[in-house]
């Protein structure tokens, strides 16, 4: 047994994205989301779908710790330009019980993933 850690990446957000989404609003705790944030981008995500914290951990092991001021950073220019007071307004926005109609988020986002498969080979 040798010791490793492996670091995620942006890829492994997607499922924990999905799953706040859905959870969001239907059970009686604050949720977080770790695993796969490595920018203001995955952060504002994160709070949309419902997460109340979002960790990264492993982009500021692979960054260093002034990756922090940068996320900040960006996510306070994104919520100026985009008339955000603060956090709790967004949260939760794009969760699926936000959605008037729940199925056809599940739609949208099984199109979404079909849309993001690229063929590889010839």
């Amino acid at each position: 047994m040798v010791p490793a850690l492996d670091l995620s990446t942006p890829s492994t957000l997607r499922i924990r994205l999905r799953w706040a989404a859905i959870m969001h609003g239907h059970i009686d705790t604050d949720l977080a989301i770790s695993g796969g944030v490595h920018s203001a981008t995955d952060v504002l995500k994160c709070m949309m779908v419902g997460a109340k914290v979002a960790m990264m951990a492993s982009a500021i092991l692979r960054h260093g710790p002034g990756h922090v001021r940068k996320v900040l950073t960006d996510l306070e220019t994104w919520m100026q330009v985009h008339d955000y007071d603060s956090i709790q307004l967004m949260q939760g926005s794009m969760s699926r019980r936000a959605c008037a109609e729940p199925a056809a988020w599940e739609r949208a986002n099984y199109m979404k993933v079909l849309r993001s498969y690229a063929l590889r080979g010839g």
